[in-house]
């Protein structure tokens, strides 16, 4: 990127790489330069750190054990939020990374936050209203992540209130988005950001813990001026119902439809993880997409394995290379919009916040390898890089495995197998999770692409061609295998 970005004179001190929870030089023009290496693996769109500046000085207040001081380069404790974080870069940095992301076909995510902001925000001590918080700096709610009551038809105002109003970790001020001001406020600010930059979409922070009217309101005037924008939330939660409470295209109990088109698969993630990560069966996933019925629309959810407040992947106990690579099979071909979290593509290690955010491997001076070249990547960086990129192939090539149609065909504890298809293509996949090789056979009848005497070969080259006869299928799966087949030409 621009090293001069580094240690701004309007916030020095606050760079230092041997410091995990510091700004270590990642900045837009560093994006800029990157987005060969996203298209080459097949990204297609691009969800960044926010933009918003944060405090220029140490956060004393944001305190963990064992650390004196943090930073505010995370990005979600907002100081002034009409302006992009100096470490970034500037507000014309900003329009040029997104105009040369869209013109080489990238879409741009924005992460905004309306939930909260940081605790050095000079409306801290100084508010616009005198109810623009829900409480004061001095007397205040800390919340209590209690999630579902926003769902609970029986919940009351006083059994929501620490979910809503509640302070994160008891220091971020939170906005009451019932004061009518506060509500024009957090839209004109999602408008004019829109309008400055032309982001294709919003990924928006902490959705549970706003009420649901102001998001309706919100999501309707996003919509309203962008109808093409689309909008992603954040719902930390792995019940399906609750997640999809807050999906758009029908109205909750409460008569609130809340304009938020998709959100992160919190409910699927995890039996991925226990599945692929820790070698438990694979039942769990089929379970969870058993309940796709309660969505208004399950196809556009966002899948993922991992993201930026959570131990990554190759951290679970057990945890792979194959273990990885069949739970990026799964993500990659499944119904959903796959999300990748940098560095999975390395198979890249770490716990918990900050060890979860580790640099990338030749994106800093002196670094003694880069890994955005494949000679610059371990052997089993190559095998994970290559492994994803075929499948981001795979998922361009058919249509099928982007918008088709779901049936599940094989529900075993350690072997699964599902159909995606279109009127005109099929493909199939099929997973064996065990230690040992498996023998599956199952029925593709109902596949009416698919000729009855078809040869079906594995895209992936893991796993023999098979034939179909009689309506049926077998195959002879390695362990710890996934194949994609379709039709053999």
């Amino acid at each position: 990127g621009d090293a001069s970005n580094n240690d701004p004179a309007k916030s020095k001190g606050l760079y230092d790489r041997s410091k995990g929870r510091h700004y270590h030089g990642g900045d837009l023009q560093g994006l800029i330069a990157k987005l060969p290496y996203l298209k080459s693996l097949g990204v297609t769109a691009i969800w960044t750190t926010p933009f918003y500046d944060n405090n220029d000085q140490l956060d004393t207040k944001e305190v963990y054990e064992g650390v004196p001081a943090t930073t505010g380069y995370h990005g979600y404790g907002a100081v002034d939020m009409y302006a992009v974080d100096e470490h970034l870069g500037e507000m014309a940095k900003l329009r040029e990374f997104v105009q040369k992301a869209q013109a080489l076909g990238f879409k741009v995510i924005q992460d905004q936050v309306a939930n909260h902001t940081g605790p050095y925000h000079v409306w801290a001590n100084d508010p616009p209203t005198p109810t623009w918080w829900n409480g004061t700096l001095e007397n205040h709610l800390t919340n209590n992540w209690q999630k579902w009551t926003a769902m609970n038809p029986r919940a009351t105002y006083q059994t929501q209130k620490r979910n809503i109003d509640g302070w994160f970790i008891n220091i971020l001020p939170d906005f009451n988005q019932d004061d009518a001001e506060v509500e024009k406020y957090l839209i004109q600010n999602s408008l004019w950001w829109l309008e400055m930059n032309g982001f294709d979409a919003i990924r928006m922070d902490t959705l549970p813990h706003v009420p649901r009217a102001f998001w309706q309101k919100w999501g309707s005037a996003i919509k309203k001026e962008y109808p093409n924008v689309n909008i992603l939330g954040e719902l930390y939660d792995g019940d399906p119902a609750l997640i999809s409470y807050f999906q758009t295209g029908r109205r909750g109990h409460d008569g609130i439809d809340t304009q938020i088109d998709t959100l992160y698969d919190f409910a699927l993630f995890y039996p991925i993880r226990n599945a692929f990560g820790q070698g438990k069966n694979v039942r769990e996933i089929s379970q969870i997409f058993s309940k796709d019925w309660l969505y208004p629309n399950s196809e556009v959810l966002t899948t993922f394995l991992g993201v930026h407040d959570m131990p990554r992947f190759m951290n679970e106990e057990g945890a792979t290379i194959e273990g990885l690579k069949l739970a990026q099979t799964l993500i990659m071909t499944s119904r959903g919009t796959p999300l990748l979290y940098y560095g999975d593509e390395l198979a890249m290690r770490g716990g918990g916040d900050p060890d979860n955010r580790r640099d990338f491997p030749g994106g800093f001076p002196g670094d003694n390898r880069n890994a955005f070249t494949n000679s610059g990547r371990t052997a089993e960086e190559r095998d994970v890089w290559n492994h994803l990129a075929l499948l981001g192939k795979l998922r361009l090539e058919n249509a099928a495995l982007r918008r088709g149609k779901s049936l599940d065909l094989l529900d075993e504890e350690q072997q699964m197998a599902y159909v995606r298809m279109t009127e005109t293509e099929a493909v199939l996949v099929v997973f064996n999770n065990d230690t040992k090789a498996a023998n599956v056979s199952f029925d593709v009848s109902m596949i009416k692409v698919f000729a009855p005497n078809a040869t079906l070969t594995d895209r992936l080259g893991k796993v023999s061609d098979a034939k179909i006869n009689n309506g049926r299928v077998s195959f002879s799966m390695p362990t710890r295998t996934a194949g994609i087949f379709t039709v053999k030409k």
